[in-house]
């Protein structure tokens, strides 16, 4: 049985969505028909709901996918395909302490309310108060209200007053700025993510990563590609979820207790040499770097590994005779 105030989600003939908070006084108007709260809770989760016209609706428990897509929002979201993959790099769960930067309209912010649970805690911070206090409102929606979330009006410049966190995610403009700050929030090696919307605020970040102390660098966006569900004509959609955000994530490393400079900037698994594969005394790039004596991509290599020498000017001025009859049979 549906309690009263219990958020449900109602689903037409045709596909479309109502995230609705049950309420006996406030029945469901819609182009089917007049759907009643009392029709809906004797109903319950999985069942079907009839309108006054005895048009079918489906009733489910909301997902927190709903909640992020459905939420109020005066700003761009985080959209799920982007926030499972940050949860997961995080390792956000059950009694975590997370450290949010930027919560906007508080999808980011919600997901890691529902992920620590009642016995952790998120501490949120934004500058702008329409912002803050519609965050405040979703968690309030989405019942998530229950003390886990703090709120902070605070500049991130003068720290985030937190300490030993297990996790941080900045969703802010400049976040090469903090990451001083950053680090003091964090336990030692405690994964950071930071979301950016521009390539060239990734260049910013990442050298402000390679000063260190930082490590684990990985750089990526998510592409999301849905297929048409129909068994005999199966296809993609005809949209796709493409770029949304640039995600960069990193590892606060311990600093070098003798004052050196930390070279323990290392790519991960995908972007590079990982850790366990890097042999005593070799220099591993931070990002787009050749090591010396490999080929580039697009150049040719000797056999022993030396990139090849460059043709000389008339070699170039020529060309290979692939492409000079290729120019000339389009010249004709």
């Amino acid at each position: 049985m549906i309690r009263d105030g219990e958020l449900v989600l109602c689903i037409s003939p045709k596909g479309k969505r109502y995230l609705r908070r049950l309420d006996p006084k406030q029945p469901l108007h819609t182009h089917d028909g007049r759907l009643e709260a009392e029709a809906v809770r004797q109903a319950g989760f999985g069942g079907t709901a009839l309108t006054h016209l005895g048009r079918p609706y489906l009733v489910l428990k909301p997902t927190l996918h709903d909640l992020c897509k459905n939420l109020k929002r005066q700003t761009q979201i985080i959209y799920p395909k982007d926030i499972g993959y940050i949860l997961m790099r995080l390792s956000v769960g059950p009694g975590a302490t997370v450290v949010e930067a930027g919560s906007g309209s508080g999808s980011m912010t919600l997901a890691l309310a529902w992920f620590v649970g009642p016995t952790g805690t998120v501490h949120t911070f934004e500058r702008r108060e329409e912002f803050r206090k519609l965050c405040g409102r979703n968690l309030v929606w989405a019942g998530l209200d229950d003390g886990r979330v703090k709120q902070y009006d605070r500049d991130i410049a003068e720290g985030f007053d937190v300490t030993d966190a297990d996790a941080l995610f900045l969703d802010v403009r400049t976040p090469w700025e903090y990451l001083d700050q950053a680090v003091a929030a964090v336990k030692p090696g405690a994964p950071m993510a930071f979301l950016v919307p521009t390539v060239n605020q990734i260049s910013d970040l990442l050298r402000g990563l390679e000063k260190g102390p930082f490590m684990d660098v990985e750089v990526l966006e998510i592409l999301v590609r849905r297929y048409k569900p129909v068994p005999d004509r199966l296809r993609p959609a005809d949209r796709m979820v493409a770029h949304t955000c640039f995600l960069i994530f990193c590892r606060a490393a311990v600093p070098p207790a003798s004052g050196e400079e930390c070279g323990c900037a290392l790519l991960g698994e995908d972007g590079g040499a990982a850790a366990d594969d890097i042999a005593p005394g070799v220099e591993i790039p931070l990002h787009d770097e050749k090591p010396r004596g490999q080929a580039l991509d697009d150049e040719p290599a000797l056999e022993d590994g030396a990139p090849a020498q460059a043709p000389d000017d008339a070699q170039q001025a020529e060309g290979p005779p692939e492409r000079r009859l290729g120019a000339d049979a389009d010249g004709e």
